[in-house]
């Protein structure tokens, strides 16, 4: 391939850029969204696809979690809480990877993703619940004070069940490289009543950490197209130093509503990339 083949695709470069922002912004993969446009709109080959998605997501990762930590708004201890069984769950996801055929798993998720979709959706038009102070009175209290003198104050609970959660969203992220971060994210939102810039900034910084677990295992059943790869990368660059700006400004209520309707639009995604692939 030529270098005036490579310039041709220049614009993967800012499209790459409003993907990643996006994405980082609401706790979402970002290899729902690469992988299909690598496969539909460059034409090429599944393998390809893959591969340039999940290098150019950790990329994205990485520079978001970056900006997220230096604004101080990762919760560390359910982070450490969410990666003791997604990581394993992920890895063992990569290995099962090469034995299951992919297409009805990724159709079952997309379905899931537009059912979680519809409980953000639901609950961003209620009025706040009884506080959690008053709900979980016994669980351990979480506070965090980003850079900017915000403050964020909740209760640890359900850990359980977000240990379980986040053991499914990693073996999903192990087979089909999406997963952990929705699941993360609305269980933090919607259950663990965690605020949304605290949640999405866990969220990325988990499915950052579990990436480098596996990026590596598929990328032995998966080839990278690098004509791609140098306008992508640096394009999820330049989106990850907006994502953590733009979250900061939604408010929580509008935050949910985004990400649900985001959901709908990526479940439609990979049920359509299926059905039609």
């Amino acid at each position: 391939m030529s270098w005036a083949d490579v310039l041709q695709i220049w614009w993967i470069l800012p499209a790459s850029a409003c993907i990643s922002a996006a994405a980082i912004a609401c706790g979402i993969s970002g290899a729902l969204f690469f992988s299909p446009l690598f496969l539909l709109a460059l034409g090429l080959e599944p393998a390809e696809a893959i591969g340039a998605g999940l290098i150019t997501q950790l990329f994205g990762t990485s520079f978001g979690t970056i900006n997220y930590v230096r604004q101080k708004v990762v919760d560390y201890t359910t982070a450490k809480l969410l990666l003791i069984p997604a990581v394993p769950a992920a890895i063992a996801g990569s290995f099962l990877a090469r034995y299951i055929a992919p297409n009805a798993l990724q159709i079952t998720f997309g379905v899931a993703l537009i059912a979680l979709a519809s409980i953000l959706i639901y609950n961003s038009t209620r009025k706040s619940q009884i506080a959690e102070e008053t709900t979980y009175p016994d669980a351990e209290k979480i506070v965090i004070r980003a850079k900017d003198g915000a403050v964020f104050t909740y209760r640890s609970h359900m850990k359980r069940v977000s240990s379980a959660l986040a053991a499914v969203g990693g073996l999903l992220t192990g087979l089909i490289s999406a997963g952990l971060p929705e699941i993360t994210t609305t269980n933090l939102i919607i259950w663990r009543k965690v605020p949304p810039r605290v949640a999405v900034a866990t969220a990325i910084f988990v499915v950052m950490i579990t990436g480098l677990f596996i990026v590596g295992i598929h990328a032995l059943n998966a080839k990278s197209a690098w004509n791609v790869i140098v306008w992508s990368v640096p394009g999820v660059m330049i989106g990850a130093q907006f994502g953590p700006r733009i979250q900061k400004k939604i408010p929580p209520n509008t935050s949910k509503l985004v990400l649900g309707i985001l959901f709908v639009m990526v479940g439609l995604l990979v049920i359509l990339t299926r059905v039609l692939g």
